[in-house]
Formats: C-alpha cells, structure tokens, sequence
C-alpha cells in the first residue's frame, strides 16, 4: 500500500515510517524540510504538486502539527493552532479533489482533549471532554479548544469516499534520541526522576510498537471511524510510572519536585508544566471493545524493552 505521511519527520513520523516501510509499503513523508529519499515538500497550508502524492494514495496519517514540548506563550499556542488546523484543512482540501482519494484517513489528535482527573478513566463514549476544570491554569483549556478545533477540520471535510479516523494518542514511548522517552529517562539518570507536584496526576502512554500495530490495525478494520484513543489499558500515576522507569535502568532514587520547583525546570528546558502536571487518565476503549491485544499493556514491562532497545545488543 501507498501511504502519506504529512508531518512525517518528527519522532512519532520517523518511527511510522520506519516500520511501514519495513513492511514492504511504499511511504511518501510531506514535509517542509525535505532531506531524503521519500520526502516531498509542502508548507502545510497551501495546495501544491504534493497533492499528486495524495491522489492514488491508499492511506494518508496526517501528523503534522507544531510540536507542543515548548513554552506555552500566546505566540506559540497560536503556531499550535494554525499548524494543526491549517494542514488538517488542507489535506482534507487535497483528498476531496483526487481522482482516486485514499481509502482512509488517520488523523492525528490528542489524549489532552479529555479533561484533567483522576475519579475514573476517559474512554471515548464516556470520557469528559476538558476545557472547563475548575482550578487548573487558564491556559490549559487552550490546549482542548487546539485538539477540538483540529478534529473538527477533519470532520467538516467533504471526503465521502474516504473513511476518516481521529487518533486521539497518548505520549508514544520509543527509545530514539528526543522523544518524550528520551527525556524521562534521562530525568531519571540524574536523580530527578521522583514525583513532580506530589505525582498522583496520571500518565497515559503507548509504547511505539502498539502505536505502529494500531494504526495498521484502523487501516484494516473498515467499520472503524471517529475519534479512537490510542493509548495503552493501563495508565498510572505519575510518581508511579517514575519508579517503574527508574527500576528498569536501575536507579535507585528519584527526587521529588514541587509544583514551583517543576515550573522553574520547565522553564529551563523551554517546556510547560501542563506536560507533567496534567492529569491524562485515558483508556483505548474502542480499540478493546474492536480486539486490538496489546503487546506492552502496561508500563513496567514496556519501559523494560525501550531501556533493553536503547542499551542495544550489549543488554541482551
């Protein structure tokens, strides 16, 4: 099969791409840097002889979209938005038009839709969407009306002969070198890697192989659209997950952070706290209830393989 990959050259696309290609599938990255073989420039906002790519495809994964590990400044939290919804626009625009308009359309969204909670876990048919929590930061809501407003671009495009999907992923866990894994262990290599703001807020995660499995399997299951979350059965809290990553490398002691201690250090690492503090207690409803198995369901033993996978062969 042919596949699209719009915003394809970041950490999730990069491991995407990898194993598609590795599965014998042609796969074409858009992106505004083209650098290799396979990648074809667009800017993400505007038609152009990218849609040629599009026009015969077989499947297209929109993941394209400023990244949100930055300071959440109303500057940047504008390019989020005009990022996400320009290029989710756009395809819609460029699939519309094909002669031969791919069959399915996966569309990358966000877990941070739901709400911040911790009384029970956000599945897709009855989980709360965010935006109006009471004491949290004002600027998390937008954050929600960012993964609203992209989903709804996908949902206003006139695709009928396409079958569109909203991947509402969790934080992809994978052992390359910056990604969001990257940085948590390497947290926890120096001592730092404790609770964060008492550490009862929940992480939801997906290992990078159950990422690549569930899109392969939204590809196959053509009963399956709307929104999908795609995030392992078992998130935990924070303090939680930390301990399970620093046992897998084997450090001993994470020292805990308050909530002005992890706001100077976001501040350091030009991030946003709501990355550590937001509680994302989110379950794969739909991709259970369809018979997806996951290989890594929970944490301890997925942080187990990407820190053997990061090692390499000596850890074998």
């Amino acid at each position: 099969m042919k596949f699209v990959i719009p915003g394809g050259t970041g950490q999730v696309g990069t491991v995407l791409k990898g194993a598609l290609s590795a599965a014998g599938h042609d796969v074409v990255v858009l992106s505004r840097h083209p650098a290799g073989p396979g990648e074809v420039h667009w800017d993400g906002a505007t038609p152009g002889p990218w849609v040629a790519e599009i026009d015969g495809s077989d499947v297209v994964v929109n993941l394209a979209g400023r990244s949100v590990n930055c300071r959440y400044t109303p500057a940047n939290l504008r390019q989020m938005m005009d990022s996400r919804v320009h290029s989710a626009r756009v395809v819609g625009e460029a699939i519309a038009a094909a002669g031969r308009p791919p069959r399915v359309w996966l569309q990358m969204s966000t877990a941070t839709v739901y709400a911040h909670r911790f009384d029970a876990a956000n599945d897709e048919a009855t989980g709360v969407i965010g935006g109006t929590e009471p004491d949290v930061p004002g600027y998390w809501g937008y954050s929600v009306d960012i993964a609203k407003a992209w989903e709804r671009e996908q949902e206003r495009a006139g695709t009928p002969h396409t079958r569109k999907v909203a991947l509402r992923a969790a934080m992809v866990m994978s052992p390359d070198r910056g990604g969001v894994f990257d940085v948590l262990l390497r947290l926890a290599r120096l001592g730092l890697g404790g609770p964060v703001g008492g550490g009862a807020q929940y992480v939801s995660w997906i290992h990078d192989r159950d990422f690549v499995r569930a899109v392969e399997f939204l590809v196959a299951r053509d009963d399956i659209e709307g929104p999908v979350n795609l995030a392992a059965p078992g998130p935990l809290p924070q303090r939680a997950f930390m301990r399970d990553l620093r046992a897998a490398w084997g450090v001993p002691v994470g020292l805990p952070a308050t909530r002005w201690m992890a706001e100077i250090g976001a501040f350091v690492l030009r991030s946003d706290t709501e990355l550590l503090l937001k509680s994302r207690r989110v379950v794969p409803g739909r991709l259970l209830e369809a018979g997806f198995a996951f290989e890594y369901p929970e944490w301890p033993r997925a942080a187990e393989d990407l820190v053997r996978r990061l090692r390499g062969p000596a850890a074998r």
